[in-house]
């Protein structure tokens, strides 16, 4: 595809983005954060993003306790996070994470919007699905996919979604927020000896064993995301496009490619646009110190959509 080609297609794609996605750290804090200002660089210089970015508002009190218990979201938003829940989080919760998790919430339901009226759309920042109903971990404060899932479903703007979660570690938080309801159904797909150790089972969970590559992993989707699609027919599908199964990452213990999580992408957007499904990404995981590198691979999934639409 020609770049002006490209950024035509991109056109029809709204891209999510917050200043706010990209909070103060510590000094030499294993959290990549700066991904989250590079990837947004990266997409505008590649022409993904030719009419600029949507800014969402930030998810409020009631939005995020539609999924978490109230007693947490109070005291996330009142930086008053007891210290054992901020420890299992593992980012300090100041006033810019606790800004930064409530615009990645309000940007992915913003995002899951804006797909349902485009086809496809995706936020520059998402995929928290540690977050459990009483409490964050792993990095994850608030499940973004789960407030935006269960916030689309009580206002009726769709009555099944379909959460395909492609991140290396399983969609613990997210099982745990949307286990009474059938209708809001969660695949996760992950490195099984990988973390977390006390796993909430989803509606289905594919453990794949260390090491695996490209054809294998591919060949899992190819044999279960078009059943599962089809006979689930949902309104919408939820994409969590963590790069964390690149063979680089540094928390990840699979072994994809650049190609190989260019073809994953390209599977399930396609699996979704061929049905006439609405899509909306968000990009997950992904570990190391080089956030080029990182912020290119998130890219992958845009351009996916891009080249798709």
């Amino acid at each position: 595809m020609t770049l002006p080609t490209l950024i035509q297609a991109a056109s029809l794609i709204p891209i999510v983005f917050h200043p706010a996605y990209e909070a103060e750290l510590p000094a030499g804090h294993r959290f990549p954060m700066r991904k989250y200002g590079r990837l947004a660089e990266i997409l505008h210089a590649r022409g993904l993003v030719p009419e600029g970015f949507v800014t969402p508002e930030p998810a409020d009190a009631a939005l995020l306790s539609g999924a978490h218990k109230p007693g947490y979201v109070e005291a996330v938003l009142a930086l008053e996070v007891p210290r054992a829940i901020e420890r299992a989080i593992g980012l300090p919760v100041t006033e810019g994470v606790a800004a930064r998790s409530r615009a990645s919430a309000g940007g992915t339901l913003r995002a899951a919007r804006l797909a349902l009226a485009h086809g496809l759309a995706g936020s520059t920042a998402g995929g928290s699905h540690h977050a459990r109903r009483a409490g964050g971990a792993g990095f994850c404060v608030f499940n973004d996919v789960a407030v935006a899932a269960l916030a689309l479903r009580r206002e009726g703007a769709i009555t099944r979604a379909l959460v395909i979660d492609l991140d290396v570690h399983q969609g613990d938080g997210t099982a745990d927020c949307l286990a009474r309801e059938p209708d809001l159904f969660t695949l996760s797909v992950h490195c099984e000896r990988n973390y977390p150790h006390d796993k909430v089972p989803g509606d289905l969970d594919i453990g794949l064993p260390d090491g695996l590559g490209d054809a294998e992993y591919l060949a899992v989707l190819e044999a279960r995301l078009p059943g599962l699609i089809q006979n689930f027919a949902p309104d919408l599908i939820f994409y969590n496009a963590g790069v964390d199964p690149h063979r680089d990452d540094r928390l990840g213990r699979l072994c994809l490619t650049d190609d190989g999580l260019r073809a994953r992408d390209r599977t399930v957007v396609g699996l979704a646009r061929s049905r006439g499904i609405p899509l909306c990404a968000v990009i997950g995981g992904g570990y190391g110190s080089d956030v080029d590198a990182l912020a290119a691979r998130h890219a992958l999934v845009f351009e996916a959509m891009a080249a798709l639409a």
